[in-house]
């Protein structure tokens, strides 16, 4: 205990950044994933390839690879000069986003076809008929992944630690610094994780009994 009281001020800056790091995320990978879904699925192919590609190249790239290109080789660029935070979000959204889109596209597979004929028939374009159609109906199927999506995204955000982002990844160098037990601080970490994980689990379920889909 003499770990987590001494250093409360610590755990909690770190937690706070873990926080902020994955709402930020949360929401640039929903929307993200959501535009490429409907890249995918889109009847223009050069957006459908776009979309393919994307999803096809982020999903087999390391997560790590990714913060180290917006970490060193971002900065050469000379784009737009960001703070390692902003990058940090940047990096877990272009990640995650190609992870949602999949279960997006896959929630709008189930989406009978019939749905979509019909809104064209009354004469719905390809967004009209996304937006007011199927999308509202493939919610139903892709909210518990997406939840798990979720989850593998704020364990994710540990990785941010190893490139100048102060969250709770980093909290254990901290400790050693300050000559405290590494092992039993790195417990508390796995704790508040445990206690940030578990909301999102128990919504999950609250969502899929009920928005339960019939197979």
């Amino acid at each position: 205990m003499d770990v987590l009281f001494d250093n409360l001020d610590l755990y909690g800056a770190a937690f706070v950044g873990t926080i902020e790091l994955f709402l930020i995320a949360a929401v640039g990978s929903l929307v993200g994933g959501v535009v490429l879904a409907a890249m995918r699925v889109s009847p223009v192919p050069v957006l459908r390839a776009f979309g393919t590609g994307y999803v096809s190249i982020v999903r087999n790239t390391p997560l790590t690879l990714i913060f180290f290109f917006f970490a060193f080789a971002y900065p050469r660029l000379e784009i737009l000069d960001l703070s390692f935070f902003a990058r940090a979000c940047i990096a877990l959204i272009v990640y995650t986003s190609a992870f949602n889109c999949e279960v997006t596209r896959s929630g709008i597979n189930t989406v009978p076809v019939g749905q979509a004929e019909a809104s064209r028939a009354l004469g719905f374009g390809f967004t009209q008929t996304l937006t007011s159609v199927v999308l509202p109906q493939a919610v139903r199927s892709v909210v518990p992944p997406l939840t798990n999506i979720q989850i593998a995204l704020l364990k994710n955000t540990t990785i941010a630690a190893g490139f100048s982002v102060f969250e709770a990844g980093g909290i254990y160098q901290n400790l050693s610094e300050r000559g405290y037990d590494i092992l039993t601080g790195l417990f508390w970490v796995a704790l508040f994780f445990l206690i940030l994980v578990v909301p999102l689990t128990l919504l999950q379920r609250r969502l899929e009994k009920r928005w339960s889909v019939a197979r």
